[in-house]
């Protein structure tokens, strides 16, 4: 179901329908590119497309697992912070990228399948939150994160393009 056709009045759809609408909207600012592009540095900062990816997979465990699911980051084995989980590794590839993000979002998913938005989660390191809350702040980083992605994708495409 897109994003277009929810019912106006099943908040939960809706929410549902845009996270699902931005997890494959990053996903696909990988297709029909190399490994290379997908790793291309084009900004200062440690940010390509596939560590993008790896980011936002980073992000939806954190909010998932660790927030609503109560299990500390530590135990995930998940990165310190956001800026350690956009690192890429050698074996890091845009298969294996994407399926761990796949991975993650079944898991968030089957987290909060049963549990209305009004739920208190209490793992957040800053305190309790509403599972509203944490699926708001889930939405919003993908949406932020899929922009720069639609960015990055643009800046690697147009170096195949020639100038003339």
């Amino acid at each position: 179901m897109g994003v277009f056709d929810v019912p106006l009045d099943d908040e939960r759809a809706q929410l549902t329908a845009f996270i699902e609408d931005y997890r494959g909207a990053i996903e696909a600012t990988l297709e029909s590119l190399t490994e290379e592009q997908a790793r291309r540095d084009l900004v200062p900062s440690a940010t390509t497309l596939l560590g993008l990816l790896k980011h936002v997979t980073w992000m939806q465990r954190v909010w998932f697992e660790e927030c609503v699911g109560g299990t500390p980051r530590h135990d995930l084995g998940l990165a310190r912070g956001p800026d350690d989980s956009f690192q890429l590794h050698a074996d890091d590839t845009i298969a294996s990228v994407t399926a761990a993000h796949q991975e993650a979002c079944a898991t968030a998913r089957a987290a909060i399948a049963d549990l209305p938005l009004d739920t208190v989660v209490t793992g957040h390191r800053s305190g309790p939150r509403t599972l509203r809350w944490v699926c708001l702040q889930v939405l919003r980083e993908l949406a932020h994160h899929c922009g720069h992605a639609d960015i990055l994708r643009e800046q690697v495409l147009a170096d195949q393009v020639p100038r003339g």
